[in-house]
Parts: C-alpha cells; structure tokens; sequence
C-alpha cells in the first residue's frame, strides 16, 4: 500500500535537543579531548605524526558522503589507498577502522533525528524491524567470508572498481527513469525475504571491499519507495552494525590496521558523520541520488582504466 507522503511536523524544539550535532560545545569538547587522548598515546612522536594530518580531511570528506548517502566511507577511503600503494588487507583493514568512528558518529546521529523528529509522529514505522533484520543477515554474510576464509573473485582494485560502476550506473538510471510517486511506508514479505537475501550478500561484499551493505539496502528501499532519508538512515545504522563486526578481524585476529592513518582520519570521520545529516536535509531525493551515482561512475571508471 502506498501512502501519501507527509510533510514532518515542526519539530524544531526537539531538534535543538539533538546531542549529536555540531553547534552543541559538549560534543566539540568531547571530539578534542578525545582526538588528543588518541595523539597523547601515539608511541610516535608529534612530528612525525603531523606527516599524517592530511588524513583527517580524507576522514571529514568520507564520513560527510557515506552518512549522506548511505554508501560505506571505504567508497572515498578504498581508491585513495590505492593510490598510496596499501596492501589490498591494509586497505580494507583501515577503511573498517575509519568507519568505525565516522559511520558510528552518523549512526547517532540519525537515530536522534529518528527518535526526535520522526518517531514521536509516526513517521518510519519500519525503521528499527529493518535495522534489526538486515543488520543480523549482513554480520552472517561477514562472517561467513570470514570463517569459511572465502577468497574474493577477484583483486580489491579491479572487484571495487566494477562494483561502483555499476552501482553508480544503476543509481542514476533509478534517478532519471523511476518518476516520483507517493511514499510506501509498510514493508510486505517480498520486502523482508529481498532484504535478508540482499543483506547477506551485502555483508559477504563488505567484507572484502569494506563497503557494499549500506549501498545495496539503500537502493533496495529506495527502488521500493520508502523515505529516502529513512533510506539513508537504515543503510548508515546498519553499515555501522557490519563494520563494528568485522573490525574484530582486523585488529584481534590479524592486525592489519594502518594505525597512523586512524589516528587522524578518525576523529575526522566523526566530525563528518556529524555534519552528513546537514547535508542531506537540504538536498532532494533525486540530487542526492545522482551526486552520489556520479561519484561512484566516475571512481569506477578512472578504477577500471588505471587498473
């Protein structure tokens, strides 16, 4: 059934109560504090940790595009540390480690806009029962790969390079053909059944290019006409779920964090994941939509001929 959409109620009061936004003194208190806890352990010293401090605009820029767009940072991170020459597992492992801080940031951050601004009016009736499915469906497809030791198909470079083009080229047709039509606020079975087969495979992506849940789930739910931003919202939560489960991987069992890079991006990400809900409230469904199939096409390709 389709519903008509709704225009949110003022809920500006509510709004101002949001902790997780970046005019609030506490949380800017809060992200220094704990960005020189991080530098104050560093067994390096200051000056050669300042070689790296360009990764925290990397983490700002990264965090800013997934928490908007419901893709994972690895989207921005991943062709960046190609560039700079990272083993494939180094890549994906500080990719997860980034997002860690920058997807967790927007996860809040949209679960208080949710709790604040959306739930008090009915808005997302489906928003917490999708979480929890697709979130459990993508951590099994995880560590599947994982415990089963499941090789990719083939090299990060070239197997992310195709999977943005094609994502970016299926978003922007999803864009310009698909006309809009009234928001469908309830899920039926098909809806669940695609979002645990989706989630599954979206997990099993994840983890061998860190990214690959948020992008799919947001395009199923998209595609299906629910609420962009509730979209978004869903694919950014649930991206936060897989990525604090596979981090494990990479840091308990097989270190392979580049630990430098983290220390700076980090932080970053979550001033970025704070900043993201911002962006997104003043963009529309379909701008949002091909600025982010652009960026996708345009890595995908530049991936596939430098490849």
């Amino acid at each position: 059934m389709l519903d008509s959409p709704s225009k949110t109620t003022d809920v500006s009061v509510n709004a101002r109560t949001n902790p997780m936004r970046i005019t609030n003194p506490k949380f800017l208190l809060f992200l220094i504090v704990f960005w020189g806890i991080l530098i104050t352990l560093a067994p390096e010293t200051i000056t050669n940790l300042l070689d790296y401090a360009i990764f925290s605009l990397l983490g700002v820029l990264g965090a800013i595009f997934a928490n908007s767009t419901g893709a994972g940072g690895g989207v921005v991170f991943i062709p960046m540390f190609n560039q700079l020459q990272f083993t494939e597992i180094q890549a994906i492992a500080t990719s997860f480690a980034i997002q860690c801080f920058g997807m967790t940031a927007g996860g809040l951050t949209w679960y208080y806009h949710y709790k604040l601004e959306c739930k008090p009016y009915g808005l997302w009736p489906g928003f917490f029962p999708v979480i929890q499915v697709s979130a459990l469906s993508s951590i099994i497809g995880l560590w599947s790969v994982y415990g089963l030791a499941l090789a990719p198909p083939a090299s990060l470079h070239y197997s992310f390079s195709w999977f943005s083009l094609l994502l970016g080229i299926c978003i922007i047709t999803i864009a310009l053909v698909i006309k809009p039509q009234p928001v469908h606020r309830h899920l039926k079975i098909v809806d669940w059944f695609m979002i645990v087969v989706i989630s599954t495979f979206g997990g099993a992506v994840t983890a061998w290019l860190s990214v690959g849940i948020g992008e799919l789930i947001a395009i199923y739910l998209i595609i299906r006409r629910f609420d962009v931003n509730m979209a978004v919202a869903v694919a950014v939560i649930v991206s936060v779920l897989t990525v604090w489960a596979g981090i494990w991987q990479h840091t308990l069992v097989n270190f392979n964090v580049y630990w430098q890079v983290v220390l700076f991006a980090g932080p970053g990400a979550i001033l970025g994941g704070v900043l993201a809900k911002a962006i997104v409230a003043k963009l529309s469904a379909k701008r949002l939509k091909i600025f982010f199939a652009f960026w996708l096409i345009v890595i995908g390709v530049v991936g596939i001929i430098t490849g």
